[in-house]
Parts: structure tokens; C-alpha cells; sequence
């Protein structure tokens, strides 16, 4: 196998995909705040790259309920998507099979660039 270079792979991928799990109110979001060195909300992304009214879906990230399959993307840090998932809660084996099925078909994507790159887990202290 050839050998690449870290460049070589991010022209290949073009963005950076991750999705980031963990109960709602862990932090997800603000975790993702500081990595991307910025206070902004991101923006998101349906499925067919229509931006979403962030007003209209804020109070429902904050629940931790809304569609791992939107795009969110901060403005300081346009490499990057992330897939924020649903909170898990005790009991909440809904969420927990959305977030297997979204995996699923995220690591059976033809395109490299639609798949997942990274899984990150926040477990707040």
C-alpha cells in the first residue's frame, strides 16, 4: 500500500466527518465550541445540504432531540462536519439504535468523503 501523507488523505476525504456522542446536556456542543475556537452556534445542514433555521431547532439540541443525520458546521472550522446524537438517557434504546443505524450506513458509504472519520464520546465529569 502506498504510503500517504496526512495532505494527500484530507484532499481525499475533503471534510473531516465526526460524530460525537453522549447523554443530552454532556456538553457536546460545547466541546465543540472549543475545539473550533469559537462562541458561535453552528450552522446546520439537512441531509440534502439545506441550511436549517438554527432558531428553529436551538431549543431542541438543547434536549438533545433532533436528527443525527444533520450536518453541523462551525464557521471558524468549515474542515469539519459533525453529527451530534441524540442524548442517550436510562432507557432510551431508541436513540441508542438511531445512532447504530446512522453508523451503519455511514461506514457502507461509497464516497469516503460521507463517512465517518471519527467517533468521539463525551462522558461529563
Amino acid at each position: 500500500m502506498a504510503n500517504l501523507e496526512a495532505q494527500d488523505v484530507r484532499e481525499m476525504i475533503g471534510r473531516f466527518r465526526v460524530l460525537i456522542i453522549g447523554r443530552a446536556n454532556a456538553g457536546k456542543t460545547t466541546i465543540l465550541q472549543k475545539v473550533c475556537n469559537t462562541t458561535d452556534d453552528p450552522e446546520i445542514y439537512d441531509t440534502k445540504g439545506k441550511k436549517i433555521d438554527n432558531t428553529a431547532v436551538t431549543s431542541s439540541i438543547n434536549r438533545g432531540n433532533h436528527n443525527i443525520a444533520n450536518e453541523m458546521v462551525f464557521k471558524s472550522s468549515p474542515g469539519f462536519i459533525f453529527h451530534d446524537s441524540c442524548g442517550f438517557e436510562v432507557g432510551s434504546e431508541k436513540e441508542f439504535e438511531n445512532m447504530k443505524e446512522f453508523i451503519s450506513e455511514r461506514v457502507h458509504a461509497t464516497k469516503l468523503g460521507e463517512r465517518i472519520h471519527a467517533i468521539w464520546q463525551v462522558t461529563p465529569s
